[in-house]
């Protein structure tokens, strides 16, 4: 069951939690709707070699038990063998809101040299030079077939395949802030949530994750 429990004790304590403990899936629980379909599927999440392993395949999502509100998380991941696809879910909460996979929520990309771009998944969030970044005002929206992606600030803040990246992601009531490797990528604010769960992508790649901790925070970090 889902619970704000999370949220609450969190606040009251600003230690740093890992929401992965490096023995197993505890905490998450895993959607991925083909398994639905066939009970033969294997999930393409596991832990191997003390790390959270996202096999691409079948496409889902990794979802925190609990919801978490003003924080900073600090993700270690990076694409082992070949370039390749995942995301970082903030603010996640109806499950497959969006092409009967995607949970309402904002990513943040990991996508190979594309990390940092926001997506908008039934829910939304502005930033700096909307149009420029984001196409066309009629055409932008949050559900199928509208301009949903926020290209980011930088290029080259991503390390080369196989090496480990840091994503630091910063959510402070409606703001979003994001850096890569140090770099300040993305900034957003007026999101249209505030508060929700966090999730991990199956998108098509192998992503290797060592490390994902969350920290209550009152500002964001300049």
């Amino acid at each position: 069951m889902l619970t704000i429990i999370g949220i609450c004790c969190l606040m009251g304590n600003a230690q740093p939690k890992n929401l992965f403990n490096g023995k197993d899936l505890a905490g998450w629980h895993i959607d991925v709707p083909d398994m639905d379909k066939d009970a033969n599927l294997k999930s393409p999440f596991l832990v191997r070699n003390g790390m959270l392993v996202s096999l691409g395949t079948p496409g889902g999502h990794l979802i925190t038990d609990d919801q978490y509100q003003n924080y900073r998380l600090e993700v270690q991941y990076r694409f082992a063998g070949k370039p390749g696809n995942c995301g970082v879910l903030v603010h996640a909460s109806t499950p497959r809101a969006l092409y009967g996979m995607f949970p309402k929520s904002i990513e943040v990309q990991l996508m190979h040299e594309n990390a940092g771009d926001f997506w908008c998944i039934v829910e939304d969030i502005r930033v700096q030079d909307m149009e420029k970044r984001r196409g066309p005002k009629d055409k932008w929206g949050t559900t199928e077939d509208k301009l949903r992606r926020i290209i980011n600030l930088t290029d080259g803040s991503e390390k080369p395949v196989g090496q480990w990246n840091e994503v630091k992601i910063e959510c402070l009531n409606t703001s979003v802030k994001v850096w890569v490797n140090g770099d300040l990528v993305n900034q957003g604010f007026d999101c249209t949530a505030q508060k929700g769960q966090i999730a991990l992508q199956a998108e098509g790649s192998e992503v290797e994750f060592r490390k994902v901790v969350l920290t209550p925070i009152t500002k964001l970090s300049d």
